[in-house]
């Protein structure tokens, strides 16, 4: 997914680790592999692939992740994955 960035350092993903209880939803409904399941917790495996759907914050049972949904402007990442070109704007 290295091909597949915004900005890189950008995100507003955090994961608090304290709250994590590895339950693995970030995982199964992540698209980018964000996360990886380590020592029965998750953690950040690639921040910079975080496109800020907000997929994991919104399925994370004790609010352990936190994101801003939009801000990394996923679907500019989705058409340029797709191929498509964008005409004027941010997407």
């Amino acid at each position: 997914m290295k091909d597949f960035r915004y900005l890189e350092g950008m995100a507003t993903l955090s994961l608090d680790t304290q709250k994590c209880v590895g339950c693995g939803m970030c995982l199964a409904v992540c698209p980018h592999e964000v996360f990886r399941l380590e020592d029965g917790k998750v953690v950040l495996a690639d921040h910079g692939a975080c496109m800020e759907c907000g997929a994991c914050a919104l399925n994370c049972p004790v609010d352990a992740v936190s994101v801003t949904p939009g801000v990394g402007c996923a679907s500019l990442i989705i058409k340029r994955w797709l191929g498509i070109r964008s005409s004027g704007g941010c997407c």
